[in-house]
């Protein structure tokens, strides 16, 4: 088992940042990709970023490429997700995976955190 607990979300003007980040505990941390998914309402979830357990290898959506930089610290156990030039669009509920290989599917997943709720105001 490993437990993800995420933080930092928030609520921030159009423009702004904000970093998330987010806790494993359990099972060792490096054997596990990383990624970072957002649900907003009446939406689908969707992934926004992933980074292998290296941390060499990292994915971003095209809706946040160039804005978005996801990270990893296997000796502290956290993997984050900084979020510059924040847009209406990127309102959603935040959440970190992991799993056992680079993926961006959901399904690639195993355990999930709790979800952070990001606001981004107009």
């Amino acid at each position: 088992q490993v437990q993800l607990v995420e933080s930092g979300g928030g609520l921030v003007q159009a423009g702004g940042s904000l970093r998330l980040s987010c806790a494993a505990s359990g099972r060792t941390f490096s054997h596990y990709a990383m990624g970072w998914f957002r649900q907003a309402p009446g939406k689908e979830r969707e992934s926004v970023a992933a980074i292998s357990r290296s941390g060499e290898i990292t994915y971003y959506a095209d809706s946040v490429k160039g804005r978005f930089a996801i990270s990893r610290d296997n000796a502290k156990n956290w993997v984050s997700l900084q979020m510059n030039s924040l847009k209406p669009e990127d309102t959603a509920v935040y959440y970190c995976a992991a799993g056992p290989g680079f993926a961006t599917r959901e399904s690639m997943y195993d355990y999930w955190g709790q979800g952070t709720q990001v606001t981004v105001s107009s």
